[in-house]
């Protein structure tokens, strides 16, 4: 059965990436092609999905700054979504013959956005510590601890007074950095991954909490370490092996009846409200149109929690069987339409800036675009060790060199460093717009994701850049669509790195020889 699950989603997943989707649409499409086979799903399904989003989840915390949830984007906007969303729930279930109380759950718990989705995408285009890329993390955060007390209600189960001490977890950061430092290998490291995500699952489910709550707060614990990227990078791979079970679980629910497709249907045509809801609210309090829409995209889903939520309201006999497969198909199609949509996020913003720009607020915000960058002449986007590398190699040569990065975090500890950076996203057409480039000489693009890079040289060759464009790449055909696209030179970093060591050592054995 193990070899029948994994072997159609491969392929499902193959096709799913030579038609430009992301392959979880085609575990998605999988789950339901085994379905109509008549292949069940069984608890071993289900312990593998558990331990994928507990793994997702984990990671996620690894990345988590606790303060980013204080933000007022992030209770402004997840708080009135839920309110909204709420008193709308409760105008639509009032009278639904007596069942007010299901299909109320049911109502909020379609409020909530895929946590699965949105972190996948979001990791997967490098945009997960991007502003926008916390806020969303943020808001899907508060939802779940929403969730926990929904989940409650529905099920009639209170969480153990112990719960409270889940929160002591990341005090137990000075023993988990001792184990990680200790643990030297790379199976080390990648086993204590995955024993503390398994752990902290564990503790939840033992006091009454979602297993996730407890896997990302063990994720928070272990968050700041030196090794961190290098963990996260080893626990990647295995991660998405198991959240393949997870979408394919979805697909293997019971399929609705033609009466139900309805229903689905009208729970698929509700999603642009959610995410116009999302992007009123984002702009509401002072995001940027572009930040407001791509982050709307992300949200624009039905949760997973939503399938817990509608099993533990049917067997309370709260509302009828039906439901568990509406809900099922609603969550998968949402999932199925999302991914493609946040693939291009991007690209259907800059379609869509005209229209979507005259909505802005004009208010101080670390949005807002950068006004001037002084008598800089030189500029490195995305601040990674590559660009840190870049910028003090200006600064060495005395040159006027600005830094530019998506991500806060990053922002604060340089500034707090005494480098000049600013806040700019590459993919952002405004950015360049508004940058005065006939005064700059060179441009370096060091962020990991490529499309961001290409996007970025297709964008200053669009607005007729003079300068030098200079890039990294990770592999052969990255380099030929980079200087398809107008780059004045493209390394690879692990290819020069080759280079600079032969040199260094040929030039050791040179110095040796000469010597009497």
């Amino acid at each position: 059965m193990e070899l029948l699950w994994v072997g159609t989603a491969y392929l499902a997943g193959l096709i799913s990436s030579r038609l430009s989707l992301p392959p979880l649409v085609g575990y998605l499409m999988a789950g339901y092609a085994l379905n109509l086979a008549g292949v069940e799903a069984n608890d071993t399904l289900k312990h593998l999905a558990d331990i994928g989003i507990e793994l997702l989840l984990f990671t996620v915390g690894l990345k988590l700054k606790l303060s980013s949830l204080l933000r007022r984007e992030v209770l402004n906007v997840g708080i009135l979504h839920l309110l909204i969303v709420t008193s709308f729930s409760a105008l639509v279930y009032f009278g639904l013959n007596g069942q007010v109380t299901g299909g109320l759950i049911i109502g909020v718990s379609l409020a909530f956005s895929s946590t699965v989705l949105a972190v996948k995408v979001l990791e997967d285009s490098g945009e997960l510590s991007t502003l926008y890329g916390r806020d969303v993390l943020s808001i899907l955060i508060l939802q779940d601890i929403v969730a926990i007390g929904l989940l409650a209600v529905a099920s009639n189960k209170q969480p153990s007074p112990w719960a409270l001490c889940l929160l002591l977890i990341p005090f137990l950061r000075p023993l988990a950095y001792r184990l990680l430092s200790a643990s030297h290998n790379d199976e080390l490291k990648l086993l204590l991954g995955v024993t503390l995500a398994l752990a902290g699952g564990l503790l939840a489910q033992n006091v009454g909490i979602s297993s996730d709550i407890g896997a990302l707060l063990m994720g928070v614990m272990l968050a700041g370490h030196i090794d961190i990227d290098d963990l996260s990078k080893k626990l990647w791979g295995l991660k998405e092996t198991f959240l393949a079970a997870f979408f394919l679980q979805i697909g293997l629910a019971d399929l609705p009846g033609y009466s139900e497709i309805l229903q689905v249907l009208e729970l698929i045509f509700l999603l642009p409200l959610q995410g116009l809801l999302f992007f009123a609210l984002f702009l509401l309090v002072g995001l940027r149109a572009r930040t407001a829409f791509v982050s709307s995209l992300a949200l624009m889903t039905y949760s997973e929690f939503a399938l817990i939520t509608s099993n533990v309201v049917v067997e309370a006999n709260l509302l009828p069987p039906a439901w568990e497969s509406v809900i099922g198909l609603a969550v998968a199609l949402s999932l199925a339409i999302a991914a493609p949509l946040n693939r291009f996020s991007h690209r259907l913003f800059s379609m869509l800036e005209p229209a979507l720009v005259r909505f802005e607020r004009k208010v101080e915000h670390m949005d807002r675009l950068p006004s001037s960058i002084g008598g800089a002449e030189w500029l490195v986007v995305g601040m990674g060790r590559t660009g840190i590398a870049a910028y003090l190699a200006f600064k060495q040569q005395d040159t006027r060199v600005l830094g530019l990065d998506a991500d806060p975090t990053v922002l604060e500890n340089l500034l707090a460093e005494g480098r000049r950076v600013f806040y700019g996203d590459a993919e952002d057409s405004a950015l360049w717009e508004n940058l005065p480039l006939e005064k700059i000489k060179g441009i370096i693009l060091t962020m990991p994701a490529f499309e961001a890079r290409s996007s970025s040289v297709r964008q200053l060759k669009n607005l007729q850049f003079s300068g030098s464009i200079g890039t990294v790449c990770f592999h052969d055909h990255e380099e030929k669509e980079l200087y398809r696209l107008g780059a004045t030179f493209v390394i690879h970093p692990l290819i020069e790195a080759g280079k600079q060591l032969t040199e260094q050592l040929l030039d050791s054995n040179y110095k040796t020889d000469l010597e009497p």
